[in-house]
């Protein structure tokens, strides 16, 4: 059997939808209906992913039902949302969220994105005991841990990949196909609003000052690159 994926989504029809295109495919689906039932239904289950509408009617919303899964589970989630705006997408991923997926979605973007999203977290760990020191900013890739001035900084594990591979290319830029591709693979390549969005949310979390950035710097229309003037450490993997 594949990979179990919850759905927490509370339109009948949509469910579905998403469960037929799933199960077509191999997946094993189980859904919810409510935010309560989804955090038992996780418990139960222990599926492989969850994809989760923001909007859930009465009781607990998506933010908050990836904030409750965070606090006992590091499954993946990908937010389903009818709301496109910056603001609606960085509150996702502070809940803990992964990925999301914006309304009305077609059967190969439903696909694509959870594809993408478990190969990704299941990526297998390379074990190197390797150390980056840049300025303030400390990235241990054995523990896949990343704290600044001293204070562990959480991140999801999209956005340590992310920074991941900034560390692994210091002060050397990364063009915005290079880094799609090898951050969330080819089906991104060209999705440059997206990485803007997760740049913009991992500054907040790195940068004294995200307006102006001391690490994550951009260069217009090229890239991104992590600048560490007095680099140590070492950042290879």
């Amino acid at each position: 059997m594949g990979d179990k994926i919850l759905v927490v989504e509370d339109a009948p029809r949509v469910v579905r939808l998403v469960t037929e295109i799933l199960e077509a495919i191999g997946y094993q689906v189980v859904a919810a209906c409510n935010g309560e039932s989804a955090i038992d239904v996780m418990a139960l289950e222990q599926p492989d992913l969850v994809l989760l509408d923001i909007l859930l009617g009465e009781g607990l919303d998506g933010y908050e039902v990836c904030r409750r899964i965070r606090e006992f589970s590091d499954v993946p989630v990908i937010m389903l949302t009818a709301k496109a705006q910056d603001s609606d997408i960085l509150q996702g991923f502070d809940a803990g969220a992964d990925d999301y997926l914006i309304k009305p979605f077609n059967a190969k973007e439903l696909v694509a994105r959870v594809r993408a999203v478990l190969r990704r977290t299941k990526r297998p760990s390379d074990g190197v005991a390797a150390v980056l020191l840049c300025g303030d900013l400390e990235i241990d890739f054995a523990r896949h841990s990343v704290k600044v001035r001293g204070q562990p900084v959480s991140l999801t594990r999209t956005e340590y990949e992310l920074l991941r591979q900034l560390a692994l290319n210091a002060n050397r830029v990364m063009e915005h196909e290079k880094l799609l591709t090898e951050v969330w693979g080819p089906e991104y390549r060209n999705d440059v609003d997206y990485l803007r969005a997760y740049i913009r949310y991992l500054r907040s979390k790195l940068e004294a000052d995200p307006s102006n950035p001391r690490y994550i710097v951009t260069l217009h229309g090229v890239g991104y690159m992590l600048a560490c003037p007095e680099n140590r450490g070492t950042a290879h993997e």
